[in-house]
């Protein structure tokens, strides 16, 4: 069974920090990505990770985020400093194996002062 479990959401001041992580089993994927849905907004790419050498950030969120990816663990993390209350909304973790897309529940970030 294929599972994405996302976890380390919350809430934060304007300026502070969170790292989201998402655990993946039942495959081991391609392509990890996290998008991120506000609400009334569409669903956007945050950011993908292929290899420590081919990353992806939306223009919103470079310099402010990171993601990385532990193969061992079958994880992959968000690390995002310097948050905007505009970074408010529900973070998924995407996963990508033979051409099939595999997605976690979500966890809530919210910005707010």
């Amino acid at each position: 069974q294929v599972q994405l479990v996302e976890s380390g959401g919350g809430l934060v001041q304007p300026g502070g920090s969170l790292r989201l992580s998402c655990a993946a089993s039942g495959r081991v994927f391609n392509v990890m990505r996290w998008y991120r849905q506000a609400p009334g907004k569409q669903r956007e790419l945050v950011a993908s990770f292929i290899s420590s050498s081919n990353t992806y950030y939306a223009d919103s969120v470079k310099g402010r985020f990171t993601i990385s990816r532990d193969n061992g663990k079958n994880t992959v993390d968000l690390q995002m400093n310097s948050l905007k209350p505009e970074d408010t909304a529900v973070y998924y973790c995407n996963g990508v194996h033979a051409g099939n897309d595999y997605w976690g529940q979500g966890t809530q970030v919210t910005v707010s002062s």
